[in-house]
């Protein structure tokens, strides 16, 4: 019995094959990272000050942020933006204008700090008044609160492994309906 012809493959279909599947490869990945470009994240938050000096010894001499920038007019600093000791978060804090209100009702400004009873007290060791100290709310997290120089909220908390699961506030909300 005659064995059947082999078909043999030209290599030219070869590579053609192969710049086919690379050109479907490059296409696949170039639409991924379209769609990474899409995909909104967070960048800062600005807060507007009355004196951004003033600002820059509570946000990166008391609360310990890390100066990446400023911007200075007359040599002053009118605008500075810091990255949290802890992370990769930034805010940027911006010199409002002479009779512009820096009040920002509805708006919290959230630092997540592991040892928050101890960062409490050394910011009060610092003369620091910290409004409402740390106690552990419904929802499962520990939280404290104080205000900057120019009156903005600030909780300071820590939520650890609870920070991002939902069980915790359905827990908080059975907890509001008992």
């Amino acid at each position: 019995m005659k064995k059947p012809a082999q078909k043999k493959t030209s290599a030219k279909k070869i590579r053609s094959t192969k710049a086919a599947l690379q050109t479907k490869s490059q296409a696949s990945k170039a639409a991924t990272a379209g769609e990474a470009d899409r995909k909104l994240s967070f960048n800062h938050a600005m807060v507007y000050v009355k004196d951004v000096e003033r600002g820059l010894g509570f946000y990166r001499d008391l609360l310990g942020f890390k100066l990446i920038d400023d911007f200075r007019y007359e040599n002053k600093p009118v605008y500075a933006r810091l990255r949290a000791p802890g992370g990769d978060g930034t805010i940027a804090l911006h010199q409002a204008g002479p009779d512009a209100s820096v009040l920002s009702d509805g708006v919290r400004l959230y630092f997540e700090v592991r040892e928050l009873d101890d960062y409490c007290r050394k910011l009060q060791q610092k003369g620091f008044y910290v409004t409402r100290l740390p106690r552990m709310m419904p929802w499962g997290w520990r939280h404290a609160y104080l205000n900057d120089p120019d009156g903005h909220e600030i909780s300071l908390y820590w939520a650890g492994d609870n920070r991002m699961k939902k069980t915790v506030m359905r827990a908080a909300q059975k907890a509001a309906r008992a």
